[in-house]
């Protein structure tokens, strides 16, 4: 069985956000897979919600056995350990201790109303397509 190719997307707008970050690439990198690439942090602005609280957000890739629901089961449970209790307050995003989504995943392309690969947002959000196309220079 080969190794994915897999691009997540991390933030955090909570506690010690560029802690919680580094945090979560560590558990990513223990329960996912090697991680091959980080970005460089970079902080921004809340988006799709009001907050007084700037983000910290970062993009990695790494290598992982594990099929795109596996690595979905695998960083919602890295966000729950981690304090994560809701994606959403009443429909609309709110403050999160950490948040990873899955960008890419190899070249393929999933579309189910939990999974939806690629990311479907990547292009409207500078602090996800910004560090992506760094992590591509890096390759």
């Amino acid at each position: 069985m080969g190794l994915h190719k897999i691009y997540l997307g991390l933030g955090s707008n909570l506690g010690n956000a560029e802690a919680n970050v580094r945090e979560a690439i560590r558990l990513i990198g223990l329960k996912v897979g090697p991680v091959e690439r980080v970005s460089r942090l970079i902080t921004s602005e809340p988006w799709g919600f009001q907050s007084e609280h700037m983000f910290v957000n970062a993009v990695l890739l790494c290598s992982s056995p594990l099929d795109p629901r596996q690595v979905l089961e695998t960083t919602k449970a890295i966000e729950r350990g981690m304090g994560r209790t809701e994606k959403s307050h009443g429909g609309h995003y709110a403050d999160r201790i950490i948040d990873i989504d899955i960008l890419l995943f190899d070249d393929i392309v999933i579309d189910e109303p939990d999974l939806k690969i690629p990311h479907p947002l990547i292009s409207q959000r500078p602090f996800v397509s910004g560090p992506l196309s760094e992590i591509f220079q890096k390759e």
